[in-house]
Protein backbone atom coordinates (compact mmCIF):
# COMPACT_ATOMS: atom_id res chain seq x y z
CA UNK A 1 0.00 0.00 0.00
CA UNK A 2 1.46 3.29 -1.08
CA UNK A 3 0.80 6.49 0.86
CA UNK A 4 0.88 9.66 -1.19
CA UNK A 5 1.15 13.06 0.50
CA UNK A 6 0.18 16.04 -1.62
CA UNK A 7 1.45 19.52 -0.89
CA UNK A 8 -1.03 22.31 -0.49
CA UNK A 9 -0.33 25.91 -1.38
CA UNK A 10 -3.02 27.15 0.99
CA UNK A 11 -2.21 28.75 4.35
CA UNK A 12 -1.63 26.56 7.37
CA UNK A 13 -4.95 25.67 9.00
CA UNK A 14 -3.84 26.90 12.40
CA UNK A 15 -2.90 30.26 10.93
CA UNK A 16 -5.83 30.86 8.59
CA UNK A 17 -8.62 28.31 8.22
CA UNK A 18 -9.14 27.62 4.52
CA UNK A 19 -12.48 28.53 2.98
CA UNK A 20 -14.46 26.14 0.83
CA UNK A 21 -15.10 26.82 -2.84
CA UNK A 22 -18.67 27.79 -1.97
CA UNK A 23 -17.51 30.26 0.68
CA UNK A 24 -15.00 31.87 -1.66
CA UNK A 25 -17.57 32.10 -4.44
CA UNK A 26 -20.18 33.87 -2.28
CA UNK A 27 -17.63 36.20 -0.65
CA UNK A 28 -16.29 37.15 -4.10
CA UNK A 29 -19.87 37.92 -5.11
CA UNK A 30 -20.30 40.12 -2.01
CA UNK A 31 -17.27 42.35 -2.52
CA UNK A 32 -18.25 44.32 -5.70
CA UNK A 33 -21.77 45.32 -4.51
CA UNK A 34 -20.32 46.21 -1.10
CA UNK A 35 -17.85 48.62 -2.70
CA UNK A 36 -20.71 49.99 -4.81
CA UNK A 37 -22.85 50.43 -1.68
CA UNK A 38 -20.10 52.21 0.25
CA UNK A 39 -19.62 54.63 -2.63
CA UNK A 40 -23.35 55.17 -3.04
CA UNK A 41 -24.26 55.72 0.60
CA UNK A 42 -21.13 57.76 1.33
CA UNK A 43 -21.77 60.12 -1.57
CA UNK A 44 -25.41 60.62 -0.58
CA UNK A 45 -24.61 61.13 3.11
CA UNK A 46 -21.67 63.46 2.57
CA UNK A 47 -23.66 65.54 0.09
CA UNK A 48 -26.58 65.99 2.47
CA UNK A 49 -24.49 66.29 5.64
CA UNK A 50 -21.51 68.38 4.52
CA UNK A 51 -21.45 69.60 0.92
CA UNK A 52 -24.57 71.80 1.14
CA UNK A 53 -23.30 73.43 4.34
CA UNK A 54 -19.82 74.01 2.90
CA UNK A 55 -21.26 75.53 -0.28
CA UNK A 56 -23.37 77.87 1.84
CA UNK A 57 -20.34 78.93 3.87
CA UNK A 58 -18.30 79.52 0.70
CA UNK A 59 -21.05 81.73 -0.70
CA UNK A 60 -22.11 83.57 2.49
CA UNK A 61 -19.09 83.54 4.83
CA UNK A 62 -16.26 83.74 2.31
CA UNK A 63 -14.83 80.33 3.17
CA UNK A 64 -11.95 79.59 0.76
CA UNK A 65 -12.71 76.78 -1.67
CA UNK A 66 -9.42 75.06 -0.80
CA UNK A 67 -10.39 74.97 2.89
CA UNK A 68 -13.88 73.72 2.03
CA UNK A 69 -12.35 70.89 0.01
CA UNK A 70 -10.01 70.03 2.89
CA UNK A 71 -12.93 69.89 5.35
CA UNK A 72 -14.85 67.77 2.85
CA UNK A 73 -12.03 65.20 2.73
CA UNK A 74 -11.67 65.20 6.53
CA UNK A 75 -15.39 64.52 7.01
CA UNK A 76 -15.40 61.67 4.49
CA UNK A 77 -14.31 58.90 6.97
CA UNK A 78 -17.22 59.75 9.28
CA UNK A 79 -19.74 59.13 6.51
CA UNK A 80 -17.89 56.05 5.29
CA UNK A 81 -18.34 54.48 8.73
CA UNK A 82 -22.08 55.09 8.47
CA UNK A 83 -22.05 53.61 4.96
CA UNK A 84 -20.41 50.32 6.01
CA UNK A 85 -23.46 48.81 7.78
CA UNK A 86 -25.83 50.33 5.21
CA UNK A 87 -23.82 48.67 2.44
CA UNK A 88 -24.01 45.30 4.22
CA UNK A 89 -27.81 45.16 4.02
CA UNK A 90 -27.79 46.25 0.36
CA UNK A 91 -24.98 43.83 -0.56
CA UNK A 92 -26.49 40.73 1.03
CA UNK A 93 -29.94 41.53 -0.35
CA UNK A 94 -28.55 41.89 -3.88
CA UNK A 95 -26.28 38.84 -3.83
CA UNK A 96 -28.59 36.36 -2.11
CA UNK A 97 -31.56 37.76 -4.03
CA UNK A 98 -29.71 37.10 -7.31
CA UNK A 99 -28.72 33.61 -6.21
CA UNK A 100 -32.34 32.92 -5.37
CA UNK A 101 -33.82 34.39 -8.56
CA UNK A 102 -31.27 32.49 -10.72
CA UNK A 103 -32.19 29.25 -8.90
CA UNK A 104 -28.59 28.85 -7.73
CA UNK A 105 -29.75 28.51 -4.13
CA UNK A 106 -32.15 25.74 -5.17
CA UNK A 107 -29.34 23.90 -6.96
CA UNK A 108 -26.99 24.24 -4.00
CA UNK A 109 -29.64 23.16 -1.48
CA UNK A 110 -30.50 20.16 -3.64
CA UNK A 111 -26.97 18.93 -2.94
CA UNK A 112 -27.83 18.71 0.74
CA UNK A 113 -26.40 22.09 1.80
CA UNK A 114 -28.70 23.91 4.23
CA UNK A 115 -29.54 27.58 4.11
CA UNK A 116 -27.86 28.03 7.49
CA UNK A 117 -24.61 26.92 5.87
CA UNK A 118 -25.16 29.25 2.91
CA UNK A 119 -25.33 32.38 5.09
CA UNK A 120 -22.00 31.65 6.81
CA UNK A 121 -19.99 33.53 4.08
CA UNK A 122 -22.19 36.59 4.67
CA UNK A 123 -21.58 36.36 8.43
CA UNK A 124 -17.82 36.00 7.90
CA UNK A 125 -17.81 39.00 5.58
CA UNK A 126 -19.94 41.04 8.00
CA UNK A 127 -17.48 40.38 10.85
CA UNK A 128 -14.65 41.61 8.64
CA UNK A 129 -16.62 44.80 7.95
CA UNK A 130 -17.37 45.07 11.69
CA UNK A 131 -13.62 45.10 12.38
CA UNK A 132 -13.11 47.75 9.70
CA UNK A 133 -15.89 49.87 11.21
CA UNK A 134 -14.44 49.63 14.72
CA UNK A 135 -10.94 50.51 13.46
CA UNK A 136 -12.24 53.53 11.54
CA UNK A 137 -14.28 54.69 14.55
CA UNK A 138 -11.34 54.43 16.93
CA UNK A 139 -8.35 55.50 14.86
CA UNK A 140 -9.42 57.64 11.91
CA UNK A 141 -12.84 59.24 12.44
CA UNK A 142 -12.33 61.07 15.80
CA UNK A 143 -9.05 62.67 14.70
CA UNK A 144 -10.43 63.58 11.27
CA UNK A 145 -13.61 65.11 12.72
CA UNK A 146 -11.66 67.17 15.24
CA UNK A 147 -9.24 68.37 12.58
CA UNK A 148 -12.18 69.31 10.34
CA UNK A 149 -13.73 71.38 13.14
CA UNK A 150 -10.44 73.16 13.88
CA UNK A 151 -9.78 73.84 10.19
CA UNK A 152 -13.24 75.28 9.67
CA UNK A 153 -13.07 77.46 12.79
CA UNK A 154 -9.63 78.76 11.89
CA UNK A 155 -10.74 79.71 8.39
CA UNK A 156 -13.94 81.45 9.52
CA UNK A 157 -12.75 83.09 12.71
CA UNK A 158 -9.22 82.99 14.06
CA UNK A 159 -10.45 83.75 17.58
CA UNK A 160 -12.66 80.68 17.63
CA UNK A 161 -9.63 78.51 18.35
CA UNK A 162 -8.82 80.46 21.49
CA UNK A 163 -12.17 79.93 23.21
CA UNK A 164 -12.28 76.41 24.52
CA UNK A 165 -15.48 76.65 26.49
CA UNK A 166 -18.10 78.88 28.08
CA UNK A 167 -20.17 78.61 31.27
CA UNK A 168 -17.83 76.27 33.14
CA UNK A 169 -19.76 74.88 36.08
CA UNK A 170 -18.11 72.55 38.62
CA UNK A 171 -19.72 71.59 41.96
CA UNK A 172 -17.70 69.72 44.57
CA UNK A 173 -19.63 67.47 46.94
CA UNK A 174 -18.74 65.89 50.25
CA UNK A 175 -20.22 62.63 51.48
CA UNK A 176 -21.56 63.11 55.04
CA UNK A 177 -23.60 60.98 57.42
CA UNK A 178 -27.10 62.01 58.43
CA UNK A 179 -27.24 62.35 62.20
CA UNK A 180 -29.12 59.55 63.90
CA UNK A 181 -29.20 57.31 60.80
CA UNK A 182 -26.88 55.11 58.77
CA UNK A 183 -27.65 57.09 55.63
CA UNK A 184 -25.02 59.17 53.84
CA UNK A 185 -25.84 62.06 51.51
CA UNK A 186 -23.95 64.43 49.21
CA UNK A 187 -23.56 67.98 50.54
CA UNK A 188 -22.28 70.83 48.39
CA UNK A 189 -18.79 71.77 49.57
CA UNK A 190 -17.70 74.21 46.89
CA UNK A 191 -19.12 75.61 43.65
CA UNK A 192 -16.89 76.92 40.85
CA UNK A 193 -18.35 78.96 37.98
CA UNK A 194 -16.62 80.81 35.13
CA UNK A 195 -18.25 82.64 32.25
CA UNK A 196 -15.53 81.80 29.72
CA UNK A 197 -12.23 80.01 29.25
CA UNK A 198 -9.86 81.49 26.64
CA UNK A 199 -6.09 81.59 26.16
CA UNK A 200 -5.62 79.45 29.28
CA UNK A 201 -7.48 81.99 31.39
CA UNK A 202 -10.84 81.86 33.19
CA UNK A 203 -12.96 85.01 33.03
CA UNK A 204 -15.87 86.13 35.21
CA UNK A 205 -15.14 83.65 38.01
CA UNK A 206 -17.39 83.17 41.05
CA UNK A 207 -16.72 80.64 43.81
CA UNK A 208 -19.09 79.64 46.59
CA UNK A 209 -16.99 78.04 49.34
CA UNK A 210 -18.73 76.14 52.17
CA UNK A 211 -15.75 74.01 53.18
CA UNK A 212 -15.35 75.74 56.58
CA UNK A 213 -18.02 74.93 59.15
CA UNK A 214 -20.30 77.85 59.98
CA UNK A 215 -18.80 80.19 57.37
CA UNK A 216 -19.72 80.70 53.73
CA UNK A 217 -17.15 82.44 51.55
CA UNK A 218 -17.97 83.99 48.18
CA UNK A 219 -15.08 84.88 45.89
CA UNK A 220 -15.71 86.98 42.82
CA UNK A 221 -12.77 87.50 40.47
CA UNK A 222 -12.32 89.05 37.06
CA UNK A 223 -9.81 86.40 35.95
CA UNK A 224 -8.25 83.20 37.25
CA UNK A 225 -5.26 81.18 35.97
CA UNK A 226 -4.13 77.71 36.95
CA UNK A 227 -0.60 77.70 38.40
CA UNK A 228 0.90 74.28 37.55
CA UNK A 229 4.12 74.89 39.52
CA UNK A 230 2.30 75.32 42.83
CA UNK A 231 -0.92 73.47 41.89
CA UNK A 232 -3.05 76.45 42.85
CA UNK A 233 -5.44 78.90 41.21
CA UNK A 234 -4.26 82.50 40.92
CA UNK A 235 -7.17 84.94 41.12
CA UNK A 236 -6.83 88.55 39.99
CA UNK A 237 -8.91 91.70 40.61
CA UNK A 238 -11.62 90.32 42.84
CA UNK A 239 -13.56 90.55 46.07
CA UNK A 240 -14.01 88.13 48.97
CA UNK A 241 -17.33 88.10 50.84
CA UNK A 242 -17.52 86.21 54.16
CA UNK A 243 -21.09 85.40 55.19
CA UNK A 244 -22.18 84.33 58.68
CA UNK A 245 -24.79 81.58 59.20
CA UNK A 246 -27.44 84.24 59.87
CA UNK A 247 -26.88 85.70 56.38
CA UNK A 248 -25.02 88.85 57.42
CA UNK A 249 -21.71 89.88 55.87
CA UNK A 250 -18.85 89.50 58.34
CA UNK A 251 -16.22 90.92 56.07
CA UNK A 252 -15.71 92.23 52.54
CA UNK A 253 -12.17 92.47 51.18
CA UNK A 254 -10.86 93.38 47.77
CA UNK A 255 -7.67 91.90 46.32
CA UNK A 256 -5.41 92.28 43.32
CA UNK A 257 -3.99 88.77 43.53
CA UNK A 258 -5.03 85.79 45.62
CA UNK A 259 -3.97 82.13 45.57
CA UNK A 260 -6.29 79.25 46.49
CA UNK A 261 -5.67 75.51 46.67
CA UNK A 262 -8.60 74.27 44.61
CA UNK A 263 -9.11 71.35 42.26
CA UNK A 264 -7.87 71.72 38.69
CA UNK A 265 -10.95 69.87 37.39
CA UNK A 266 -12.59 73.13 36.12
CA UNK A 267 -9.56 73.57 33.84
CA UNK A 268 -9.91 70.01 32.56
CA UNK A 269 -13.61 70.54 31.94
CA UNK A 270 -12.98 73.77 30.04
CA UNK A 271 -10.20 72.24 27.95
CA UNK A 272 -12.31 69.24 26.98
CA UNK A 273 -14.32 70.84 24.20
CA UNK A 274 -14.70 67.93 21.80
CA UNK A 275 -17.92 66.49 20.52
CA UNK A 276 -18.56 62.78 21.09
CA UNK A 277 -17.85 62.16 17.42
CA UNK A 278 -14.39 63.71 17.92
CA UNK A 279 -13.39 61.30 20.70
CA UNK A 280 -12.54 57.62 20.65
CA UNK A 281 -13.60 55.26 23.44
CA UNK A 282 -10.57 55.97 25.65
CA UNK A 283 -11.05 59.74 25.36
CA UNK A 284 -14.77 59.42 26.03
CA UNK A 285 -14.04 57.43 29.19
CA UNK A 286 -11.67 60.16 30.36
CA UNK A 287 -14.42 62.70 29.72
CA UNK A 288 -16.80 60.49 31.74
CA UNK A 289 -14.47 60.66 34.74
CA UNK A 290 -14.50 64.45 34.52
CA UNK A 291 -18.29 64.43 34.37
CA UNK A 292 -18.41 62.25 37.48
CA UNK A 293 -16.31 64.81 39.33
CA UNK A 294 -18.62 67.60 38.19
CA UNK A 295 -21.72 65.77 39.42
CA UNK A 296 -23.70 66.55 36.25
CA UNK A 297 -25.92 63.45 36.16
CA UNK A 298 -27.48 64.28 32.79
CA UNK A 299 -24.08 64.45 31.07
CA UNK A 300 -22.88 61.36 32.95
CA UNK A 301 -25.80 59.32 31.61
CA UNK A 302 -25.40 60.72 28.11
CA UNK A 303 -21.68 59.91 28.09
CA UNK A 304 -22.30 56.35 29.33
CA UNK A 305 -24.82 55.80 26.54
CA UNK A 306 -22.40 57.21 23.96
CA UNK A 307 -19.64 54.86 25.13
CA UNK A 308 -21.89 51.83 24.79
CA UNK A 309 -23.05 53.03 21.36
CA UNK A 310 -19.42 53.23 20.22
CA UNK A 311 -19.10 49.54 21.09
CA UNK A 312 -22.46 48.56 19.58
CA UNK A 313 -22.35 50.46 16.27
CA UNK A 314 -19.85 48.18 14.46
CA UNK A 315 -21.97 45.10 15.19
CA UNK A 316 -24.81 46.60 13.16
CA UNK A 317 -22.88 45.16 10.20
CA UNK A 318 -23.49 41.63 11.52
CA UNK A 319 -27.19 42.34 12.05
CA UNK A 320 -27.61 43.79 8.56
CA UNK A 321 -25.54 41.02 6.96
CA UNK A 322 -27.68 38.30 8.54
CA UNK A 323 -30.91 40.17 7.88
CA UNK A 324 -30.08 40.85 4.22
CA UNK A 325 -29.07 37.27 3.51
CA UNK A 326 -32.24 35.98 5.22
CA UNK A 327 -34.51 38.27 3.20
CA UNK A 328 -32.60 37.73 -0.05
CA UNK A 329 -32.82 33.95 0.24
CA UNK A 330 -36.60 33.99 0.13
CA UNK A 331 -38.12 32.83 -3.19
CA UNK A 332 -38.86 35.57 -5.71
CA UNK A 333 -37.01 37.93 -8.00
CA UNK A 334 -35.17 40.79 -6.32
CA UNK A 335 -33.59 43.37 -8.61
CA UNK A 336 -31.19 46.16 -7.62
CA UNK A 337 -33.90 48.82 -7.27
CA UNK A 338 -36.01 46.62 -5.02
CA UNK A 339 -32.97 45.76 -2.89
CA UNK A 340 -32.15 49.44 -2.52
CA UNK A 341 -35.71 50.29 -1.47
CA UNK A 342 -35.84 47.51 1.10
CA UNK A 343 -32.41 48.55 2.40
CA UNK A 344 -33.49 52.16 2.92
CA UNK A 345 -36.60 51.09 4.87
CA UNK A 346 -34.62 48.72 7.11
CA UNK A 347 -31.89 51.31 7.71
CA UNK A 348 -34.46 53.97 8.60
CA UNK A 349 -36.32 51.63 10.98
CA UNK A 350 -33.13 50.46 12.69
CA UNK A 351 -31.63 53.91 13.26
CA UNK A 352 -35.00 55.29 14.39
CA UNK A 353 -35.16 52.52 16.99
CA UNK A 354 -31.54 53.24 17.97
CA UNK A 355 -32.34 56.94 18.39
CA UNK A 356 -35.38 56.17 20.56
CA UNK A 357 -33.57 53.70 22.83
CA UNK A 358 -30.63 56.11 23.13
CA UNK A 359 -32.95 58.93 24.22
CA UNK A 360 -34.66 56.63 26.74
CA UNK A 361 -31.26 55.62 28.09
CA UNK A 362 -30.22 59.24 28.53
CA UNK A 363 -33.35 59.75 30.62
CA UNK A 364 -32.30 56.90 32.90
CA UNK A 365 -35.36 54.75 32.09
CA UNK A 366 -33.18 51.88 30.87
CA UNK A 367 -29.48 51.19 31.44
CA UNK A 368 -26.87 52.63 29.03
CA UNK A 369 -25.98 49.07 27.98
CA UNK A 370 -29.57 48.26 27.02
CA UNK A 371 -29.99 51.66 25.34
CA UNK A 372 -27.10 50.91 22.99
CA UNK A 373 -27.45 47.15 22.48
CA UNK A 374 -31.24 46.66 22.45
CA UNK A 375 -31.60 47.47 18.69
CA UNK A 376 -28.79 44.99 17.91
CA UNK A 377 -30.43 42.29 20.04
CA UNK A 378 -33.81 42.84 18.41
CA UNK A 379 -32.20 42.88 14.97
CA UNK A 380 -30.47 39.57 15.60
CA UNK A 381 -33.73 38.08 16.86
CA UNK A 382 -35.70 39.20 13.81
CA UNK A 383 -32.91 38.04 11.47
CA UNK A 384 -32.78 34.62 13.12
CA UNK A 385 -36.54 34.23 12.84
CA UNK A 386 -36.55 35.19 9.14
CA UNK A 387 -33.66 32.82 8.47
CA UNK A 388 -35.57 30.01 10.18
CA UNK A 389 -38.67 30.73 8.08
CA UNK A 390 -36.63 30.82 4.87
CA UNK A 391 -34.90 27.55 5.71
CA UNK A 392 -38.19 25.66 6.15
Amino acid sequence: MKLTISKSTSSSPWLLPSLSVLDRYIIQELIPPFIFGVGLFTSVAVTVGTVFELVRRVAESGLPVSVAFQVFLLKMPDFMVLAFPMSMILTTLMVYGRLSSDSELIAIRSCGISLYRLVIPAIIFSFVVTGMTFAFNEIIVPAANFQATMTLQKALNEDALNISSTNIFFPEYERVSVEGTNRRVNVLRRLFYAEEFADGKMSGVTILDRSRAGITQIISSRTAIWNPQESTWDFYNGTVYIVDPDGSYRNIARFDHKQLHLSRVPLDLASQDRDYGEMNIAQTKEYLELMKLSGDQAKILKTKVRIQQKYALPFVCVVFGLLGSSLGSRPGRTNRATSFGISVMIIFAYYLLSFITGAIGQKGIISPFMAAWLPTMLGLGVSGFLLYRSAE
